[in-house]
């Protein structure tokens, strides 16, 4: 195998690699439309340097590779779909909105939604902020962000585990 091979194999794993690494973290982050593309692409450039490796002078057909390829791509997102639907996590909604009457009604009407809020009060740039903090199933981030009627600022985080407090009950 001449030098040249061996650099483009070379580059082809940290691009791929590279790939990997950004198609992972758009998965972690809920993208799993552009993870199943970056998917595609990723797999694309690994088969073509296993193949120059391993190919032994027979490579896949273009046809071949694209199908391979888009099958990975699918995988990425079918599993990224099962595992939203098997692990139902816990996420944490922090939504911080201007102290006013309108926040208290909001509140209201997430704790009548059967959803448990705590409330802190703090100081934003622009003065009095009122934070909502909501423990819910990720299948209900969009029913509590609806009461906000995109008013404040949302920040949602991923929870380990928890114990304890309240929780809404699963509706059958």
């Amino acid at each position: 195998m001449d030098v040249v091979g061996l650099l483009l194999i070379f580059f082809a794993r940290i691009i791929d690699v590279s790939c990997s690494t950004i198609r992972i973290l758009f998965l972690v982050r809920g993208k799993r439309f552009l993870a199943a593309t970056i998917g595609f692409f990723e797999i694309m450039i690994y088969l073509t340097a296993l193949s120059r490796i391993m190919g032994g002078g027979r490579e896949m057909t273009f046809v071949q590779m694209v199908v391979y390829c888009a099958g990975f791509s699918a995988g990425t997102f079918m599993g990224s779909l099962f595992e939203e639907r098997l692990m139902n996590a816990f996420v944490l909604l922090e939504i911080i909105m201007d102290d006013s009457p309108d926040t208290a009604e909001v509140i209201r009407e997430i704790r009548a939604g059967g959803f448990g809020a705590t409330v802190i009060h703090g100081t934003g740039r622009d003065g009095v902020k009122t934070i909502v903090k909501v423990i819910c199933r990720r299948s209900d981030i969009a029913v509590i962000t609806s009461y906000t009627r995109n008013r404040g600022f949302i920040c949602i985080t991923d929870v380990k585990g928890c114990s304890g407090g309240y929780f809404r009950m699963q509706r059958k």
